[in-house]
């Protein structure tokens, strides 16, 4: 609690105006704060806090004395003395930042054609609570803390009898509460970015790994280097994956196979093939890094359809650790299934194989599907 100090000598001061002229009626007037009580012949004290509807505002406590009033703040401590012994009054309501005026004092040098009582009202220089000064009127002022040279690191904003520091958008208020520090935002959330958060004063921004753009703010976008530019030898084929490319032989027919069609092989030579498959086709494929499983990736399907003919399918090659499974769905079709997550960067070559069996023409052939399933490094 603050402590008020206001040393009063308590007396009146009145000054009783004089119109006088020969045998005239003497009319007397007194000093504002004062009224002249004709009953005791002098001028008698004003109580404007019981005369003065609502003399303070903003719940300030009203304090009367000799010639006039003044407002404090409710837990205020006033001690006043008329050079005998003190009395002191204290309120305990909390404060409220106002102006303290203090009464103004009579000009004593003033005489001519008045009457002065002796004793003239004398105050001190008012003591203000922290925040506040006194000006020439002696009135506690609010101390506007934020000039001329600022406290705070950003921004101040002044309040009565204080102030209040605010940091710019990306930084946060030191213990210290002037001073301002980066707020690193990638410490917020593992999913400020898809892939990496990079920290800058005041903000942060995302960046993507190689192969991938930014797509927005936070995204990142697969970059098809097979449409940016010939990354592949013209006897190659230019493969696009989830993060990079791969160059694959335009014609990847090897003896006894012959190419007759675009990633197709035959064999020519019934003696030269015996035992294996009459045709190969080459197929790719992408997909992202612990893709969720079970999920159906590929369908195969037989592009000839005979009466009579039974297709059954099976993988031949390429899953000796059992992480697909082929479904079929018709007699001419069959669905490969992933069934555990893959993680890249990684190429898994699977053979497909389809045969084809007439048991009352005692017909039986076999048709091979060579899938390279090229895994992204990333989920994305």
């Amino acid at each position: 609690m603050k402590t008020l100090h206001v040393l009063l000598h308590l007396s009146v001061f009145a000054v009783m105006v004089s119109t006088q002229q020969v045998d005239e009626p003497v009319t007397y007037s007194c000093t504002e704060g004062y009224e002249f009580s004709v009953e005791e012949q002098e001028c008698k004290d004003i109580n404007e806090c019981e005369t003065l509807p609502d003399a303070c505002k903003g719940g300030m406590s009203c304090i009367n004395h000799y010639g006039g009033y003044f407002c404090l703040p409710q837990n205020a401590q006033i001690i006043m003395s008329n050079g005998e012994e003190e009395t002191t009054t204290t309120t305990t309501r909390p404060p409220v930042p106002h102006f303290i005026p203090l009464p103004a004092i009579p000009n004593p040098n003033h005489r001519s054609n008045y009457q002065t009582v002796s004793n003239q009202a004398r105050v001190t220089s008012v003591q203000c609570p922290v925040g506040f000064s006194a000006d020439e009127f002696n009135f506690c002022r609010d101390v506007n803390e934020c000039v001329p040279s600022s406290p705070c690191q950003h921004h101040c904003y002044n309040l009565p009898g204080s102030f209040l520091c605010q940091c710019d958008q990306g930084y946060e208020l030191s213990p210290d509460q002037l001073s301002c520090h980066d707020v690193d935002e990638c410490l917020l959330s593992s999913y400020m970015c898809q892939w990496q958060c990079v920290n800058q004063p005041g903000s942060y921004s995302c960046i993507c790994p190689e192969g991938y753009q930014l797509q927005g703010t936070r995204m990142c976008q697969d970059i098809n280097e097979c449409e940016t530019g010939p990354n592949c030898r013209e006897d190659q084929m230019c493969w696009n994956y989830f993060g990079g490319y791969r160059c694959y032989p335009r014609n990847p027919c090897q003896e006894p196979y012959v190419q007759t069609g675009e990633g197709r092989c035959s064999c020519q030579s019934l003696s030269a093939c015996r035992g294996l498959p009459p045709s190969i086709i080459y197929k790719y494929m992408s997909i992202t890094s612990e893709r969720s499983v079970p999920a159906d990736i590929f369908q195969i399907q037989a592009t000839s359809v005979f009466p009579n003919m039974h297709n059954t399918f099976r993988i031949k090659a390429g899953n000796e650790d059992g992480q697909f499974f082929l479904r079929r769905s018709s007699n001419v079709s069959a669905m490969l299934v992933m069934t555990r997550p893959l993680i890249g960067p990684r190429e898994h070559v699977l053979d497909l194989e389809m045969v084809t069996q007439n048991s009352a023409l005692s017909y039986r052939s076999s048709s091979l599907l060579r899938l390279t399933i090229i895994v992204g490094p990333y989920t994305f």
